[in-house]
């Protein structure tokens, strides 16, 4: 597998300095297959064995499995955490992106739901006291869809606003994959119309919930 170089970005800063991008590069290749071929998590050991690459430079690329899980991830979503549509309509940015995402969630599935895998075990090590690295943090979603649906911020009152994009985060995800393949035994062809489907629904939900609050204000100021 060639995996694509990440590119920088305010949350991910790339490969640290002194490494070269093709020992960062194989790592994260390595790193990839590994969980592709496990289904889970690798020990960072036993991705520098993988790729040929000593134990204390893997540790300096990922210093937690946190952190190449937050590498993976980013590498996984690739362009879409610089998504940017010529849509102005924020329905249609919100289908534009879930379109162009779908392939790529599709594609790096094993690498999310790993994610997913590791996110919930840390966050039951925490309740436990028991955790011993820095938790790995999921967010990415939260960026991509305010950057989506801009247009409607001067549309929506604040609170339907957070509430629909809120709700959109759940919809965005490898989540859905997971209810609807792994309970309803969806195929990725379906997957993808019911995200649309739940998509439009609550856009389309939280315009007629601004329009009605808007029109029971103006009933209000004519008394």
């Amino acid at each position: 597998m060639n995996a694509t170089p990440v590119t920088p970005t305010p949350d991910f800063p790339g490969r640290p300095p002194g490494i070269k991008a093709v020992t960062f590069n194989r790592l994260v290749e390595s790193a990839v297959e590994l969980m592709q071929q496990t289904g889970c998590a690798p020990s960072i050991a036993d991705v520098a064995k993988f790729a040929g690459v000593s134990r204390a430079t893997a540790y300096r690329c990922f210093p937690s499995k946190g952190a190449m899980l937050s590498i993976l991830v980013s590498q996984s979503l690739g362009p879409m955490r610089t998504f940017a549509s010529e849509h102005g309509n924020a329905r249609d940015r919100v289908m534009d992106l879930l379109n162009r995402s779908f392939p790529r969630l599709s594609k790096h599935e094993a690498t999310l739901r790993t994610a997913v895998q590791i996110s919930l075990e840390q966050q039951a090590l925490a309740n436990a006291g028991l955790l011993k690295e820095a938790p790995y943090r999921r967010g990415h979603r939260i960026q991509i869809l305010d950057k989506a649906l801009e247009p409607l911020k001067s549309q929506l009152p604040a609170d339907i606003y957070l509430q629909l994009h809120k709700s959109l985060s759940v919809v965005y995800g490898v989540e859905i994959f997971i209810v609807l393949k792994d309970i309803w035994n969806e195929k990725n062809k379906q997957v993808l119309s019911t995200m649309l489907w739940m998509a439009d629904a609550l856009i389309e939900s939280a315009l007629l919930q601004a329009k009605a609050r808007k029109k029971k204000q103006t009933f209000k100021g004519m008394k």
